[in-house]
């Protein structure tokens, strides 16, 4: 499904952007970097990373889920991978006003590098979930339903123009790793498993695919 392979591409582009971004904070901390920078990487996580795949995730993926394929929309993982978009933006409200300022107070430096880590941790495993669960899973059902393809739509031009920016910024921030960020495949790696979503199983299977697996682990 193209729609998918797109999500996928921009995922990539975004991964980058959050290393982009904690390379950034690291700068600001030891009196680097161009503060007006901070308004280029907001630019790009408000517009690209929020109002252009987000949304498109939201309105069309996680809407043809719902309203076709009978995925449950209050519940389990759209529910729980809208919340992480949710909570993700109230980080940005955050980050915002701090990305440039001068820093100056012991505070403001302990509470941007505290956001820049949440932000990203929070990303990057949100990332992984939907690649390694929610795109793969979503898409094998919509399947099941005839659905081979869905809508999705060009940048406009502030999400375009966001995108550009973020690639600028790679140059100059090259992107930290974290080596302290839990990632990795599957629920169990997923931020929201165990608080707000079951798993897939518990959430998606239905009394068939129950079955199946009964039939095919009493067979081994």
């Amino acid at each position: 499904m193209q729609l998918i392979e797109d999500l996928r591409k921009e995922h990539e582009l975004i991964e980058q952007a959050v290393g982009s971004l904690r390379a950034f904070v690291t700068a600001r901390l030891a009196g680097q970097g161009d503060p007006a920078d901070g308004t280029r990487f907001m630019a790009f996580f408000r517009h690209y990373a929020g109002d252009f795949h987000h949304d498109k995730e939201e309105a069309v993926l996680f809407r043809a889920l719902v309203d076709r394929a009978e995925i449950p929309e209050d519940r389990g993982p759209i529910a729980a991978i809208t919340g992480e978009h949710r909570r993700m933006a109230q980080l940005l409200d955050g980050l915002e006003p701090l990305l440039g300022s001068p820093l100056l107070a012991a505070a403001e430096r302990t509470r941007i590098l505290a956001l820049a880590v949440d932000y990203s941790h929070s990303l990057w495993r949100h990332m992984d979930a939907e690649n390694s669960v929610l795109f793969p899973e979503g898409q094998e059902r919509l399947r099941r339903f005839h659905i081979q393809e869905l809508p999705s739509r060009p940048m406009t031009e502030a999400e375009q123009q966001a995108r550009e920016g973020a690639l600028a910024l790679l140059a100059i921030y090259p992107p930290e790793h974290d080596p302290e960020v839990n990632r990795g495949d599957g629920c169990v790696a997923c931020p929201s498993f165990g608080t707000t979503c079951d798993g897939l199983e518990r959430e998606w299977w239905t009394d068939l695919e129950w079955e199946d697996m009964h039939e095919r682990m009493s067979s081994d």
